[in-house]
């Protein structure tokens, strides 16, 4: 039994499908309502998948909906493989005789929680990787199947990161089905608590919490290394914002997607500065050179064409988190 949701699982069900595994039925998220009204149903992308292949489709509003559980119960699965899913109760993934296992993407115990891809990149992590485990009471805390890394370069933003272990995710995946099976059920696994006291890399653990609107607020106070990271962080989705402000009540959002690091002196946090064909934003401790943006109702563009767009850059400022 196969459960997830967004296109990072698509990639997971489809290598499972591909090797020929015996995936007797998928579970996601019911239809979300889009366009102006919410009056169409945008299937997930999972779903989108599986019923490509002819694979049944489950989706239940609530995991411990009666019907479904006996539905779900009904399919007889040895096994229940979850990615970027919702969080399940005992009677759902304590059902199956090998039990359920999960494909996260960090290296657990970091990164705990709805977005670990974003925080491991806003925290400028060099490195971060997927990690399969048996799923326990708690969320994210049970006990570790195998673990893949994944290198961060300094100048990737999240999307590279997601691709990549997205692809990874489905590689670990089929190793660990590999070893579940060598094992009839019962490989060998590492309680989270055992691998940190045992591991000198892991130090001090950091969470992954949903994002929100108000999370990818930028504040220019920072400094820019920490303000580079956030950017690339949430780039290009949700995007990082901020307000750009002519300090005459005249203010709107503005995204920010792409920026370079310098080693320009700075000025007052949160000032625009304008040279040649370049845009900064003051941060701390250095200029930030500002490279892709858009602003509230326009569409992305380069820092070129904004300033293009500008006659007086000098009078806006951005105003801080």
């Amino acid at each position: 039994m196969f459960m997830g949701t967004p296109e990072f699982a698509v990639e997971t069900l489809k290598a499972l499908v591909e090797n020929q595994y015996n995936v007797v039925a998928v579970v996601t998220q019911p239809d979300k309502p889009v366009g102006r009204h919410g009056s169409v149903l945008q299937p997930s992308p999972v779903k989108q998948y599986a019923l490509a292949q002819g694979l049944p489709v489950l989706q239940p509003e609530k995991m411990k909906d009666p019907d479904f559980v006996e539905a779900l119960r009904a399919y007889e699965a040895n096994l229940q493989v979850v990615v970027a899913f919702r969080m399940l109760p005992e009677v759902v993934w304590a059902m199956p005789r090998y039990g359920t296992f999960n494909v996260h993407a960090a290296l657990l115990p970091q990164y705990r929680g709805a977005a670990p891809i974003n925080w491991a990149v806003i925290n400028g992590e060099t490195r971060t990787g997927v990690t399969t485990f048996f799923l326990d009471h708690d969320i994210d805390t049970g006990r570790i199947i195998m673990q893949m890394p994944f290198g961060i370069p300094d100048e990737a933003d999240v999307e590279y990161v997601y691709d990549g272990l997205m692809h990874l995710g489905a590689d670990i995946c089929l190793r660990t089905l590999q070893l579940i099976i060598a094992a009839d059920g019962h490989p060998d696994t590492i309680a989270q608590d055992d691998f940190q006291k045992a591991s000198a890399t892991v130090g001090t653990l950091k969470p992954a919490p949903k994002i929100f609107k108000e999370t990818c607020q930028i504040d220019w106070n920072k400094p820019a290394k920490q303000v580079y990271d956030f950017i690339r962080g949430l780039s290009p989705y949700p995007g990082a914002w901020t307000t750009l402000s002519d300090g005459q009540g005249h203010d709107t959002v503005l995204k920010v997607f792409q920026t370079e690091k310098t080693n320009l002196p700075t000025t007052t946090p949160g000032a625009l500065v304008a040279d040649k064909r370049c845009l900064y934003a003051a941060c701390a401790d250095y200029l930030l050179r500002i490279g892709e943006l858009q602003l509230s109702g326009k569409k992305r563009m380069d820092a070129t064409a904004f300033l293009n767009g500008q006659k007086d850059i000098g009078k806006y400022f951005l105003i801080s988190a």
